[in-house]
């Protein structure tokens, strides 16, 4: 059996693996990467599908582990390259993505409900679902057997004792499992390096009792668009306190809704209210869930800490961010908490109250499902190369050989053979970006100008030339965007530019606009220490 991570190692994000046996393909989520600094004007990041190309009749079926967007969110992209992909996972987590595929204009596609316990047969390859508690509902661990052995995939989960919904990681499947021999364990990394147990969802039920309960104003709580759980929380405390609720944020509204239809979120009689209702309520009656508690620029959150939203905060207002710090994001959030605390908002969060708890499993947990499992082969999934490290080092300390714990990167491919895993080879596992929807629309390279643009400017050089004489006409013109260049500066250039021309036999067309703006480029760097973009035109007269 051969297995290979598209995405989802050595980054938060983009999950998504594959199993290969008999030459057919089983997948096992389909998530996207949010675009960090380095990737401006970029939407989402993808999986890169080229492992697949011209092999889709071959895929006998996509798993998704649950519902949250770096596990789903790349799905309508692969379902754009081939729409008869049977998909198969738990009922939240396909209302989830049915609300996506509908925005994306895909229909008619195989939707299987599948829950913990149930067992299906995907060409050669036995699945068993298996119930994982998570910071969402639905959360499922997969078996995959083959007759070249068995993988085990925890999807990400935690070992929650006392979850909202009643429903734990099903342990004892886990050691079942363990007892009829897993030979790849593909365990959740995100949390590896932090020690013990996790603590429970139901303990940060007094920490946001008591934002509420003593808040003066307005509470504004924003948290992920997926977590039913915490906002079941917020909810309860606000019925509790004779205070309204509403949603804001498309995406909080959507999910929220879905969520309550579906009996995953509880919400009593009177309490929900459309947003425009607050209005009309004196400020310490309502509470508002929004999205944004990333930093998002376009989110709601930020846009009332930019004062750019129908949400007017001011002081005496409480914001509750209910959600964790993603690795990536944290300028942006700590540049939120400061735009925020400025308008004279009380900002509660991680860092000063007990109001949020990690959906991931921490080391503690680990070992404890690595003594259960007791695996031959491990590969650390879903994690920046530090967690990777830290999840093996545990699997190494309960017994696992280190020669049988791989740590790979994305695109490195697996072959497990009488129960011993060793790589193989490799396969394309580049970032795709998205922007507008359009799916590998920009480069690296691309991507790097950009930058490249945005930190040294640009300029664009006129120079007209005498056809007869080869000479300018009269001096260049210069004009820089995005910083200034002094009249000293701009008399060295036009000597740079005249230099130039004198080496070049063609004085105009592409080949000696290229030769200036490389002179250019050259000179700026050791002149001015900035290597700005320059685009020379050069007109004959």
């Amino acid at each position: 059996m051969r297995w290979v991570a598209l995405g989802g190692l050595g980054e938060i994000g983009r999950n998504m693996m594959v199993f290969e046996y008999g030459g057919k393909l089983l997948i096992v989520d389909c998530g996207v990467l949010f675009p960090e600094e380095q990737h401006p004007g970029v939407d989402l990041i993808l999986p890169d599908f080229s492992y697949l190309r011209g092999r889709w009749k071959d895929v006998v079926g996509l798993v998704l582990t649950h519902g949250h967007e770096d596990h789903i969110g790349g799905v309508p992209y692969l379902l754009k390259e081939h729409r008869e992909i049977p998909i198969y996972s738990a009922k939240l987590t396909l209302a989830f993505l049915k609300n996506k595929l509908t925005e994306h204009r895909i229909n008619n596609v195989k939707l299987n409900q599948v829950r913990e316990g149930d067992k299906r047969k995907l060409g050669p390859f036995e699945l068993e679902f298996l119930a994982v508690n998570h910071s969402i509902p639905d959360g499922l661990a997969v078996s995959v057997k083959t007759p070249a052995g068995s993988s085990l995939v925890t999807g990400d989960f935690k070992m929650d004792q006392f979850p909202l919904d009643k429903r734990i990681t099903d342990l004892a499947g886990f050691a079942r499992l363990g007892e009829e021999g897993v030979d790849l364990f593909l365990p959740d990394s995100t949390n590896a390096e932090v020690p013990g147990f996790m603590a429970a969802e139901a303990d940060l039920v007094p920490a946001i009792d008591n934002v509420i309960r003593t808040a003066p104003r307005r509470v504004i709580v924003s948290s992920f668009a997926s977590h039913v759980h915490r906002m079941q929380q917020v909810i309860d405390v606000a019925h509790k306190y004779g205070r309204k609720v509403a949603f804001l944020g498309r995406s909080m509204v959507r999910n929220m809704g879905l969520a309550g239809e579906l009996g995953y979120l509880n919400i009593p009689k009177g309490v929900l209210v459309d947003f425009k209702e607050l209005d009309k309520l004196p400020p310490h009656k309502c509470v508002i869930i929004c999205t944004g508690s990333q930093g998002e620029p376009m989110a709601a959150l930020a846009r009332m800490a930019n004062q750019d939203h129908m949400v007017d905060l001011v002081e005496g207002d409480t914001v509750l961010l209910a959600s964790s710090l993603i690795p990536g994001n944290e300028s942006g959030i700590y540049r939120l908490i400061n735009d925020l605390t400025k308008l004279g908002a009380n900002v509660v969060h991680k860092g000063n109250a007990k109001v949020h708890v990690s959906g991931h499993a921490s080391a503690g947990e680990l070992v404890y499902c690595y003594n259960l499992v007791r695996p031959k082969n491990v590969i650390p999934v879903h994690g920046e190369h530090r967690h990777l490290k830290a999840n093996a080092e545990l699997a190494i300390r309960t017994g696992v050989e280190r020669n049988n714990t791989l740590i790979i990167e994305d695109g490195v491919t697996v072959d497990l053979e009488d129960g011993v895993a060793r790589i193989s080879g490799s396969v394309p596992a580049s970032y795709v970006y998205v922007e507008n929807n359009v799916a590998g629309a920009a480069t690296d390279e691309e991507l790097a100008h950009r930058v490249r643009l945005g930190e040294e400017g640009a300029v664009t050089v006129l120079a007209i030339i005498d056809p007869d004489t080869g000479e300018m006409e009269d001096e260049p013109e210069f004009f820089p965007v995005g910083f200034d260049l002094t009249d000293a500066q701009i008399e060295k250039a036009v000597g740079i530019v005249e230099k130039a021309l004198s080496r070049l036999k063609e004085k105009t067309g592409p080949e000696a606009e290229k030769q200036i703006a490389q002179a250019l480029v050259r000179w700026a760097d050791r002149a001015i220490r900035r290597r700005p973009h320059f685009t020379v035109i050069t007109v004959d007269a």
